[in-house]
């Protein structure tokens, strides 16, 4: 057998593992580790890359930013930022036909510019809006739906620890992968909101309604999320003027989120080891499945899989759009049963040289900026579809009286407009790019 044919047959017996609910760092970390010492006939070589690995993945000084983010998630949640957002969101939309679904959705994306994490983003908005849901005669699976769509915003509005493992990956800039998510997060939401009015409309009975806030009492409540656009403004503003790097740019943040939560009572010295230890707890799991990934991608680039693939692709001579268009629908595929994470780190090292050599009329950093936002919402689609998105799942959790099927049934809207806004971008590159310098 070939070094090329067992980088190949690789994959299927790594997808094996993985559906034997092996967790997927450890499967790439062992498939990785088989592998190169049948390649090298022993074992010399793949245990000394165990050691060179180890060390190169966590000392790396860009992967620092992600533990600094999550703390800011979490340091947010304490400082009751994601309250005073979805108080703020409903006192304007809240007295509309499904106002406050769609005022969970504009919470769930302002949390999510000081998150992160998609996951977090769902199951702390969910204890926030859910009970207010229920209170006003939400139906339990368009309120769950609802709810796991808009945690999808965590990973999408920036800063997003997805694209921060994306850039390390691709060699972009982080920067820039944080400004061309900008419009296409907006997006998102937008696209939500659209179709939690098309779903009141189908459903008159899914949305019950709730009286209207006093004028004075909205700006009340929009003076209250100055928290969160002054935390957001430093951060990303400060990134891309140049004031800080994105890793400082990230300790800022923990540094202001911690501030604010400790002048409004909510971090005390339990909840400050709580959160370090949530937070180490997070970043361990998150750094094994990036140094087994990376054990995995450096034995497939070993046996020549990337390139040879690459070069297959160019000698049939597929359109580019054709070849981008086949590698979304497999992400599509493959994010219903993995998670966000696991899919860039497993897929990104093998796909990214394929579209590298294809000619799309831009530049080369702006394909691959293009493509890191595309990837990511097909991706973040995986989340919320059936039959495995893990962010139903978290949020069905929180309502278990509310059948899993009825989620099921309520998400396909907003997965019907993420696809759409999918095609878009596709057709519309300078959407993503419309602020790249």
């Amino acid at each position: 057998m070939s070094t090329l044919e067992i980088g190949i047959y690789s994959f299927p017996a790594l997808m094996v593992l993985i559906f034997l609910r092996v967790p997927i760092g450890l499967a790439m970390f062992l498939v990785g580790l088989v592998g190169l010492t049948i390649v090298t006939d022993g074992t010399n070589m793949a245990f000394s890359r165990l050691k060179n690995e180890t060390y190169t993945t966590f000392s790396s000084y860009s992967l620092t930013i992600v533990p600094m983010f999550l703390l800011m998630g979490h340091f947010a949640t304490l400082g009751g930022m994601s309250t005073a957002l979805f108080k703020a969101a409903e006192g304007f939309l809240g007295h509309r036909r499904g106002g406050v679904a769609m005022a969970a959705i504009g919470a769930c994306a302002g949390f999510g510019a000081i998150c992160g994490s998609s996951l977090a983003t769902a199951a702390t908005m969910g204890r926030v809006a859910l009970p207010e849901l229920k209170k006003y005669g939400y139906e339990g699976g368009f309120s769950t739906a609802t709810l796991a769509a808009g945690g999808t915003l965590g990973i999408l509005i920036p800063p997003s620890v997805v694209l921060v493992i994306y850039a390390i990956l691709t060699e972009q800039n982080i920067a820039k992968l944080f400004l061309a998510a900008f419009i296409p997060g907006i997006l998102a939401a937008i696209g939500y909101v659209i179709a939690i009015s098309i779903y009141v409309r189908l459903n008159p009975e899914s949305a019950g309604t709730r009286p209207p806030v006093p004028m004075g009492d909205r700006f009340r409540g929009l003076v209250d999320v100055w928290p969160v656009l002054l935390v957001f403004g430093l951060v990303v503003g400060g990134i891309y003027l140049g004031w800080f790097t994105p890793t400082e740019g990230a300790a800022v943040g923990a540094a202001g989120t911690g501030a604010i939560a400790l002048l409004n009572g909510g971090l005390t010295w339990k909840t400050l080891i709580e959160s370090f230890f949530v937070t180490g707890k997070s970043t361990a799991m998150i750094f094994f499945i990036v140094l087994g990934a990376g054990f995995y991608n450096g034995f497939l680039a070993l046996t020549q899989v990337p390139q040879e693939l690459s070069n297959y692709v160019v000698s049939q001579g597929f359109s580019p759009l054709t070849v981008l268009s086949l590698i979304l629908v497999f992400y599509l595929v493959f994010g219903c049963l993995m998670d966000s994470l696991s899919m860039i780190l497993l897929t990104v090292p093998i796909f990214f040289p394929v579209i590298s050599v294809l000619d799309f009329g831009m530049s080369a950093e702006h394909v691959a900026i293009w493509f890191g936002i595309l990837v990511l919402i097909v991706v973040e689609v995986g989340l919320i579809t059936p039959p495995v998105g893990m962010n139903l799942f978290i949020i069905n959790s929180m309502d278990p009286k509310t059948p899993i099927l009825e989620t099921y049934k309520a998400v396909i809207f907003f997965v019907g407009s993420d696809l759409v806004r999918v095609v878009l971008l596709v057709a519309f590159p300078a959407i993503t790019l419309f602020l790249i310098p």
